[in-house]
């Protein structure tokens, strides 16, 4: 067989596993609507769901619109969004470092998040200014890792690297310190409940243009998704098929980051998904980042809104998001590491 004809077969093989993981996002999207405390007929969420955009006669109870429209499908949207954008940041992440145990948090991106939330649930503001305070905070943190890297005389990735671990333990610190002092009635839980990540306030209003934002910073890192393959090769053989290197990674990293701070500062700290998902993307369709980057970003949808789905219906309170993330991903992750299999 003709190598044409080998790479034909394995182009056909990884569209097709993309087409099905595309197929599992879908059938799980459809099945959320019927999680929850309030059971919802599938067929008549189908029809809420239509009537916004076509009329339709209502066949359904008065109070399916609130519970669909408002409420659910706010979340399941979220949910999507945050497990595809937390995905696609930790494969990029780790295409750009040639570094499988690198995640979406490895240059303070989440510790920056956490420490501008708390400040604002501290001071008493809004979930708005929670949210823009998160995000703030979140480029911060990375814009200050860049520039202490940039101070440190050695390998510049092991410098940044490093830079992050240092800016994250030092926003870390910030935050012990403000749960320190916060009022242990009311502020302590609510810095404490952030921190573990949620869905449960989302509404649409706070969708609408983070959602925006999230396809804007996604589509730069699938149009360099060849690119980042001839980042694997190394800096020399990179640069010979014509790929600018240092901006390559500067673009990269910015759009992880912009994806990252995004989730963050609408769903809190959600662990575990940026590092394991583009692990089980690889053994589905391996290394070829023009296959990873989307199946990652298909499969971190359909994980998180399958554990979202399990968070509010295993128990009669909501389970953290962030709880449920680190007892799936890190059992799993321990055992690949034993096992060793990774096709960097």
């Amino acid at each position: 067989m003709k190598f044409s004809d080998i790479h034909t077969q394995q182009t056909k093989s990884m569209r097709r596993r993309v087409l099905c993981c595309a197929l599992v996002l879908l059938i799980v999207i459809i099945a959320s609507f019927n999680f929850g405390r309030y059971g919802v007929n599938l067929i008549d969420a189908g029809k809420v769901l239509l009537s916004q955009i076509f009329p339709i006669e209502q066949t359904w109870p008065d109070n399916y619109e609130k519970v669909v429209i408002y409420i659910r499908l706010p979340r399941i949207l979220a949910a999507v969004f945050i497990g595809a954008a937390l995905s696609l940041s930790g494969a990029t992440y780790q295409a750009v470092f040639k570094n499988p145990l690198v995640s979406p948090d490895i240059l303070g991106a989440a510790s920056g998040a956490s420490l501008g939330a708390a400040l604002a649930i501290f001071n008493g503001l809004g979930a708005f200014w929670t949210q823009a305070m998160a995000f703030a905070f979140s480029l911060g943190a990375v814009c200050l890792t860049y520039m202490v890297s940039g101070k440190i005389k050695r390998d510049p990735a092991l410098a940044l690297i490093l830079s992050g671990i240092f800016i994250g333990s030092l926003a870390e610190a910030f935050i012990t310190l403000l749960k320190f002092m916060a009022d242990p009635e009311n502020t302590l839980p609510s810095i404490t409940y952030w921190l573990m990540g949620s869905l449960s306030n989302v509404m649409m209003s706070d969708l609408t243009y983070v959602l925006l934002m999230m396809v804007v910073f996604a589509i730069p890192l699938f149009l360099l998704s060849w690119q980042l393959n001839a980042l694997s090769l190394g800096e020399d053989e990179a640069r010979s098929l014509g790929v600018e290197t240092k901006r390559l990674r500067i673009i990269a990293i910015l759009c992880s980051t912009l994806l990252t701070a995004t989730s963050i500062s609408i769903g809190g700290l959600i662990g575990w998904v940026g590092l394991v998902i583009p692990h089980w993307s690889r053994m589905l369709v391996g290394s070829n980042n023009k296959a990873l980057l989307p199946t990652a970003a298909l499969m971190g949808g359909a994980f998180l809104l399958i554990v979202d789905n399990v968070a509010r219906s295993l128990a009669s309170t909501e389970i953290p998001l962030g709880v449920l993330t680190a007892i799936v991903g890190a059992p799993f992750f321990i055992a690949l590491m034993i096992r060793g299999k990774s096709n960097y």
